[in-house]
């Protein structure tokens, strides 16, 4: 028995092994266990978030963003505290909503203007949403390592979040982001999204300045489904206007600024504005940032700016409801297991969909009379 033992270990011999006598060293390098140790995430209180965020700590502005982005029920309780405390030190900043269609350059374009900001003394958060793998879940795209430059300003905060889905490309925890970006003393704040469609109102919601990014010679200039974007866009700017598109980006100008004389008036009064700008030369992005801040004080003059506000927070107020009874419902053990039988049934035309979602809702709510 010991003859065999004695075999199976010269079978399993490693290259690991060193010659008899000199001491076997670890398999793992010690430096790198302890790094990994020191690494070990604390666990903070609600005070620890707040506190943080208001000293403006980076390291737990970023953990109490992902609490926020979180899908643990445990982790939206206590990220709902950390809001609820943070929400007083808000509601100080320059929102700006940035979209525009594939291909324009909107991290470039996002950079160039960020870094302009930065450099006028402003503290710039840039919450810029990732497209989502459909399969994942996960980021793509990474808009840190497409911003190097504004990645190392001290000055600056981007905060990278896929959109998994959510409507208008927006993050679904956006809204609470700023709200902590704000309380952490960023007096500027970019939402960048995915790209253009209807559903871009999403983030129209929660900005006060919308500015949408076209290209020259793309043919969006004749695109009726680009209207509902326009219609709601403070400023439009075309991107890439440098060398051979110069030419090309000053015919864009002239057409858009056309099209937008046949919109209705805005609600606000400000009548919204065409730009050009080249992001690599640095041309034209001090003539938008300077439009954004005329924008402002013209909306603040009148009382649209509190007005739009107040009507942003009553909009989030519904959709934290139908969040939150959507997540409620599918939450239920009862209805998890109802969920899989009735899946089974559809797909094995047992019954329809309608009849389906019907019955699963009854008894949802028969649960909670």
């Amino acid at each position: 028995m010991e003859g065999k033992q004695k075999d199976s270990d010269k079978k399993f011999k490693t290259a690991l092994n060193v010659q008899k006598g000199i001491e076997q060293p670890e398999s793992i390098n010690p430096e790198i266990i302890a790094r990994f140790k020191k690494r070990k995430r604390t666990l903070y209180t609600v005070d620890d978030y707040v506190d943080g965020v208001l000293n403006k700590n980076r390291t737990i502005l970023g953990q109490a963003i992902t609490l926020i982005e979180s899908s643990l029920p445990e982790h939206n309780q206590l990220a709902f505290q950390i809001i609820e405390k943070c929400l007083p030190y808000a509601r100080k900043s320059v929102r700006i909503g940035i979209t525009g269609v594939p291909g324009a350059g909107k991290s470039t374009f996002i950079e160039a203007l960020g870094k302009y900001t930065t450099k006028l003394g402003r503290k710039l958060a840039v919450l810029a949403v990732d497209p989502s793998s459909e399969r994942t879940k996960g980021s793509i795209l990474g808009d840190k390592t497409r911003m190097e430059e504004l990645s190392a300003d001290p000055n600056a905060f981007i905060r990278p979040s896929p959109s998994a889905g959510s409507l208008g490309g927006v993050a679904k925890k956006t809204r609470e982001t700023i709200i902590l970006c704000e309380a952490a003393g960023f007096d500027t704040i970019f939402i960048e999204t995915v790209g253009v469609g209807q559903s871009e109102i999403a983030v129209h919601s929660m900005v006060d300045y919308f500015l949408l990014l076209m290209l020259a010679g793309a043919g969006d200039e004749l695109q009726g489904i680009k209207r509902g974007i326009m219609e709601m866009a403070d400023g439009i700017a075309i991107t890439k206007a440098d060398g051979e598109n110069v030419v090309k980006a000053d015919l864009a100008k002239i057409e858009y600024q056309n099209a937008l004389h046949l919109f209705p008036p805005t609600d606000s009064g400000w009548s919204p504005k065409v730009f050009t700008c080249s992001s690599l030369k640095c041309i034209g992005i001090d003539v938008i940032w300077n439009s954004v801040l005329e924008y402002i004080d013209f909306v603040k003059a009148n009382n649209y700016f509190e007005h739009r506000r107040m009507q942003q927070a009553k909009y989030w107020m519904y959709e934290y409801i139908n969040e939150s009874l959507r997540d409620n419902f599918y939450n239920q053990p009862y209805i998890q297991e109802k969920l899989t039988e009735f899946e089974e049934k559809v797909l094995h035309r047992k019954t329809n969909s309608f009849l389906a979602a019907r019955i699963l809702l009854d008894e949802y709510f028969n649960m909670n009379k």
